[in-house]
């Protein structure tokens, strides 16, 4: 959750929460959100609705993404939701998950001529996205030429390949089914831009747990900091390098890795795993690191809508003083 108050065209954050729910576990298997699942994620959103009345929130929007869409139960547990929260919660498609991403986080692209990927691994999904090369603004938010949506997130794949790590070789076969069924579904999307990663001068962008986390390993902090890390731009091969050690540690030898911890330490391989696939078929030299994504783009959607509005209403008021006035 993020909270803030309009600053001319950008915001000041006045409070944030996150916490790793895992709403998609099991999903992959059952088709539906277990219970342990909601009620983790109820908890999170209790204190969630708890923030906005304290601080007062005038306008909001709240979404849910894959794990919502895809679960057969998904809708029920929005009413849920609603009835013991108060928290309106929109299961939004993946192409507006897209959209969102791109506008809460373009800002960050590396500056360069050439065309562009934007991509975002959540939980259930990982979204991909080409955007135009260059551009006479940093500010300007880039056109998008292609997208895919994918259902390989760091839940979702992690539950389909399955969480037995019992021995370096089972480990480094795990992994390896991760990149195989995450590059398979990448194809067709790979495909349509190969002509576009020939390019010398391709940027890559990610949002997500695991680029941040990923970047904190390669500063070596010794806790998360997200002003060392948004905005961050990281060699390619680092990434690798260090996805390849992850994969092959065992679940407690990750669990004691600074910025991963017991939360992350189940997850992060098919991350890992998602975003060597991406460098697979994106293959940019650079990797930019944001730590924002679909909240800062769902917060720039709502001021954006509040200054039309105010807007026509200005251009009304100063109609209806015309037509009083003659």
């Amino acid at each position: 959750m993020l909270i803030a108050r309009p600053s001319g065209r950008d915001f000041t954050v006045i409070d944030a929460f996150s916490r790793v729910v895992k709403l998609g576990e099991g999903l992959a298997t059952s088709g539906r959100l277990s219970d342990k699942a909601m009620e983790r994620t109820l908890a999170a959103l209790a204190i969630c609705a708890d923030k906005l009345q304290r601080r007062n929130v005038r306008l909001a929007r709240s979404v849910a993404t894959e794990a919502c869409r895809r679960a057969e139960n998904g809708p029920d547990f929005i009413e849920r939701v609603r009835r013991e929260t108060g928290i309106a919660l929109d299961i939004i498609s993946a192409e507006e998950e897209a959209r969102l991403a791109v506008l809460g986080c373009h800002i960050l692209l590396e500056a360069g001529e050439g065309p562009a990927m934007i991509f975002d691994i959540g939980g259930g999904s990982t979204e991909l996205v080409l955007v135009e090369a260059g551009g006479p603004e940093a500010s300007r938010v880039p056109r998008i030429l292609d997208w895919q949506s994918v259902p390989w997130g760091v839940v979702s794949l992690t539950d389909t390949v399955g969480r037995s790590e019992e021995g370096e070789a089972a480990r480094a076969a795990r992994y390896a089914e991760m990149r195989r069924l995450v590059s398979e579904s990448f194809a067709p999307f790979a495909m349509r831009v190969a002509h576009a990663a020939r390019h010398s001068d391709i940027r890559l962008l990610g949002t997500s747990g695991t680029v941040t986390t990923l970047a904190s390993l390669y500063l070596e902090l010794p806790s998360y900091d997200r002003k060392a890390v948004d905005g961050l731009i990281v060699p390619a091969t680092e990434m690798r390098d260090i996805s390849a050690r992850l994969s092959v540690m065992t679940p407690y030898e990750r669990s004691t890795l600074p910025c991963i911890g017991q939360d992350r330490a189940d997850l992060v391989v098919a991350g890992c795993a998602i975003l060597e696939s991406i460098l697979d078929l994106w293959p940019a030299r650079r990797l930019g690191v944001a730590d924002r994504g679909i909240r800062e783009g769902i917060l720039r959607s709502l001021m954006a809508a509040e200054r039309r509005s105010a807007h026509s209403l200005r251009a009304l008021q100063q109609q209806r003083s015309g037509q009083a006035g003659s």
